[in-house]
């Protein structure tokens, strides 16, 4: 069965759609199956993989309202060499249809059911809110990777992240634990990006993924090519880290059923913000 993963994070700006289309093509460069679904509207993850929105006559919305099947709906990225569900603005709207609806958080894990045993890893790309939208893909997943900056506000929105994945883990997904954080757009020329990535190796210790991925302006132009930074651009030092990261997960992960049954322990404790922070980042804006 296939390795479902979140990519979430409830502060915005932070890499999420990025990171999902570049895993799913470093993953599908190393020779792993690859379904990524796109979560949000506006469909940038899509969009990103070489798949017009507009055009998509089956997208993730005729999934959760039940009118087709995953396995109908899916498209194949060809230049990234995996499998997309897609979204578009007629999402928006699948949220107030689905608040009437019968089991309306557990829509999508229902549909992906039919369709695990074709596929190593499932990766959503979840809007950077708690919606019914991101409850269907958390409700879905084994687990969750966070991308985050390491930067104040950051560790504040981790926060929220966690006591958000508690709750979905108390309530409806006992399988739901943090897989891992990915720290993403690093410099290390700034001291306070430098400092927080310390502070969540020491909060987090294993969870934090050893691969970092860099400030990278190849992966910024990918998405107007259609493209993962990792196909646009393969030897950029952002896409060679996402293939490293691809390969970490690879390496890291067990079996399916193994990640469900590790996943019963709690999630980690609250983040407790340090109180130095503050000050650090001036120093940080000065370095920089």
């Amino acid at each position: 069965m296939a390795r479902i993963f979140c990519i979430a994070n409830q502060k915005g700006g932070v890499g999420k759609t990025t990171t999902t289309v570049n895993l799913a093509a470093g993953l599908a460069k190393v020779g792993q199956r690859v379904l990524m679904i796109d979560l949000d509207p506006q469909g940038n993850a899509t969009m990103g993989s070489g798949i017009d929105k507009r055009e998509a006559e089956l997208t993730v919305y005729d999934v959760l309202l039940e009118s087709a099947s995953v396995a109908e709906a899916r498209v194949r990225a060809e230049q990234c060499g995996y499998d997309v569900l897609a979204a578009n603005r007629e999402l928006a709207g699948a949220e107030v249809e689905m608040v009437a609806l019968d089991r309306r958080e557990k829509r999508l894990r229902t549909a992906l059911a039919a369709v695990g045993a074709e596929y190593d890893f499932v990766l959503i790309d979840c809007p950077p809110s708690l919606s019914l939208l991101t409850l269907n893909g958390l409700c879905a997943a084994h687990g969750v990777i966070v991308p985050m900056q390491c930067e104040y506000f950051a560790l504040e929105g981790l926060t929220d992240l966690v006591n958000t994945i508690k709750q979905v883990h108390a309530n409806l997904n006992k399988n739901l634990s943090i897989i891992g954080l990915l720290r993403v757009m690093f410099d290390p020329r700034i001291t306070l990006q430098q400092q927080v990535s310390e502070q969540l190796k020491a909060h987090f210790g294993p969870k934090v993924f050893d691969t970092v991925i860099p400030r990278n302006v190849r992966l910024a132009e990918a998405p107007s090519y259609g493209l993962p930074g990792v196909v646009f651009d393969g030897a950029a030092r952002g896409s060679q880290a996402y293939v490293a990261f691809a390969e970490e997960l690879v390496r890291k992960m067990p079996p399916a059923s193994a990640v469900a049954a590790a996943a019963e322990a709690p999630p980690p404790p609250p983040v407790v913000t340090p109180a130095a922070a503050p000050a650090a980042a001036a120093t940080g804006e000065a370095d920089a």
